[in-house]
Formats: structure tokens, C-alpha cells, sequence
């Protein structure tokens, strides 16, 4: 983690020469304005954009999922003669035709957190590598079961049914770092591991997490690991699970890192999160679209990679042998919202 923060701040260093007598305007759309992680997004474009003189303009869906206002943001970002576009993207696949109309207009598209589905259909993506952020709780979670692990019973809290990229990648890389084989990596659901008892969408709220906990739960009440694809979701299903009295008793596992998250890890909410960094990714991308304004120079992604890598770390205060983590004391350091 510590290289791939290291290599992001020469990046940005790069970055911000070239575009730092820019006085252009950027537009930053979130999936929502109310989840911390778009929050402190919004705080790190803000910043960078008045640091470098640039004009920035927010949009955000109504809730996560809600692509029209993603497009409507994107019409309107490219009437008004906008340089580049953050995004984070509810419907990776269906907004793409929009953001090629954005590029086609010359507009620079950068998608923050959330690839596009192709990943090329942005210019650029500065993400956390969210498979690994899912491996690494799942590795987590099977070696703090140990032998019980080839007896779980597990719950899935899952994003949206359109299954956006960041979902895909964090629920298949949960279950490959759990050791459950994979069918097709690029969608979920379709894994016959009979220790997975079912997906259940949570649209990445705290509300939602407790719906399809219960969900579940009424499916199988004997389930013992929940993977959750963010804080707010596991923080809903840990709420369903006290309500029946079974809070002490299941694994829950979870990414984002924000510091409400890093919080109910220490204490004993959560077993384990996966940290990201969504001030440097919008600090980044602001800075790329400064450059893209300055000279036409485009970011380019981490080496071996296709999107630039704003790195994770494992917070847990039960650390696994064989899974590299920090704990909480750091992750407070290091979190953000």
C-alpha cells in the first residue's frame, strides 16, 4: 500500500505541474451526495480544484443506481463547455454511449472507484483495485474460521441487480480469496459452492443492508459470514442479526474504510474492512483533467494494470496469519468521512 500511495503522490506531483496555471471548469458526478465515500469525494475534488484554479460543478444521483441523473449531469457538463468528467457510475454499462458522446466532444472522462464496462470506455480510471479489496477480506475471513471455514454458511450483500463493476469485483474476489471457485468472474450469483446461501441487494445503504440481511437470514438463520459490499450495508446487517440476538455470533466482513467503518471494526462490529482512498482518487483526477486542459496530456495507469491503482489495506484488530493488515489505530489515521 505503502508503494502504490508513494507512486500516486509523483503522479500527482506530474499531474499538478501541468495543469497548475489552468483556470478551466470540471464537472464531478457522484452515484449520491449522502454516502461518506462520495462525501469525502466531493471534499478532495473541491480542494484540488481551488488549489489549481478550476471551476468545478457536482452532480449526484438521487440514490445509488439512479443513471438518468448521471446522464442528465453529463448533457449538462458538456453544454457548458466543460474540460473533463469524474464519475462514478451506477450503471457501468448502460451510461457508456453518454460518455462517449462527452468524449467525442472532447471532454476528458475520468471514472473514480467504478470502472466502466469496457474499462476503456473512460479515458481514464483511478480506482481502488476492488477485486483485491474483496480478496482480502474473504482470505481474511477463512483463515480467522480456519477448519470451519469448509462448513460455512455464507450471506452475500451485494450492490444493485444491475451489478456494477465495483460489486462484481469485490463479491468474486471475496469468494476467490474465501476459496470458493468462481463460474463467471465478471458477474454474480452464478457460483455453486452450497456454503454460499444466496445475493441479496442492499443499493449501499445502511437500510438496505438490514432488508437483505432479513432476507436471507429467512432463507438460511444458521448463516455465519456476511460479506457486505460497503460500511453502510454491514452496518444495517448487523443491526438485523441483534435483532434476532446473533450479532456475537457471525463474521462480518466489509469494504470502504471510512472512519465510522474503521470505528465499529475496533469495535467489534465489523471483523474486517478493506480501506480505499477516495480523496486521492479525486484529487488525482482533478489534476488530470488540469493537465488534459493544459497540453492534452492524458493520466496513464499503474504498471500491469488498466486503471490507475489508489491502493487498499486490510483494518482488522484480529490480524490472520497470512494476510498482510493494519489495524485500527492506523486505519483511523488513514480514513476518511
Amino acid at each position: 500500500m505503502t508503494r502504490l500511495l508513494t507512486s500516486a503522490v509523483i503522479c500527482a506531483a506530474a499531474i499538478g505541474a501541468a495543469g497548475a496555471a489552468s483556470a478551466e471548469s470540471a464537472c464531478l458526478i457522484t452515484k449520491t451526495d449522502t454516502n461518506p465515500f462520495f462525501v469525502k469525494m466531493k471534499e478532495g475534488a473541491e480542494a484540488k480544484a481551488a488549489e489549481l484554479g478550476i471551476e468545478l460543478k457536482s452532480y449526484a444521483g438521487k440514490i445509488d443506481g439512479d443513471s438518468e441523473s448521471q446522464i442528465s449531469a453529463i448533457e449538462t457538463c458538456i453544454a457548458d463547455g466543460a474540460k473533463g468528467i469524474l464519475l462514478t457510475p451506477s450503471d457501468t454499462k448502460g451510461i457508456v454511449p453518454s460518455v462517449q458522446k462527452a468524449r467525442d466532444a472532447g471532454l476528458l472522462v475520468i471514472a473514480l472507484d467504478t470502472p466502466l464496462d469496457p474499462i476503456d470506455a473512460a479515458d481514464a480510471t483511478f480506482a481502488t483495485d476492488n477485486f483485491l479489496a474483496g480478496e482480502l477480506i474473504g482470505k481474511w475471513a477463512a483463515a480467522t474460521l480456519g477448519d470451519a471455514a469448509a462448513e460455512a454458511k455464507i450471506g452475500m450483500l451485494d450492490l444493485d441487480v444491475s451489478q456494477p463493476t465495483v460489486g462484481v469485483l469485490r463479491d468474486q474476489g471475496f469468494l476467490q480469496g474465501f476459496g470458493i471457485d468462481l463460474g463467471d468472474p465478471n458477474k454474480w450469483g452464478d457460483e455453486t459452492d452450497a456454503r454460499v446461501v444466496g445475493h441479496d441487494v442492499t443499493q449501499g445503504n445502511e437500510e438496505g443492508g438490514r432488508r437483505a440481511m432479513e432476507s436471507l437470514l429467512a432463507k438460511d438463520p444458521f448463516i455465519n459470514v456476511v460479506y457486505t459490499i460497503n460500511e453502510p450495508a454491514a452496518a444495517g446487517a448487523y443491526e438485523a442479526l441483534k435483532a434476532i440476538g446473533r450479532e456475537g455470533d457471525v463474521l462480518i466482513v466489509s469494504v470502504d474504510g471510512g472512519c465510522p467503518g474503521v470505528a465499529n471494526v475496533k469495535d467489534g462490529v465489523i471483523g474486517a474492512t478493506s480501506q480505499q482512498y477516495p480523496l486521492l482518487m479525486a484529487s488525482l483526477g482533478i489534476e488530470a483533467i488540469a493537465a488534459w486542459a493544459a497540453d492534452g496530456t492524458k493520466p496513464q495507469p499503474t504498471e500491469g494494470k488498466d486503471f490507475f491503482d489508489t491502493g487498499v489495506a486490510l483494518v482488522t484488530d484480529a490480524p490472520a496469519e497470512g494476510v498482510e493488515s493494519i489495524d485500527t489505530a492506523r486505519g483511523t489515521e488513514l480514513c476518511w468521512g
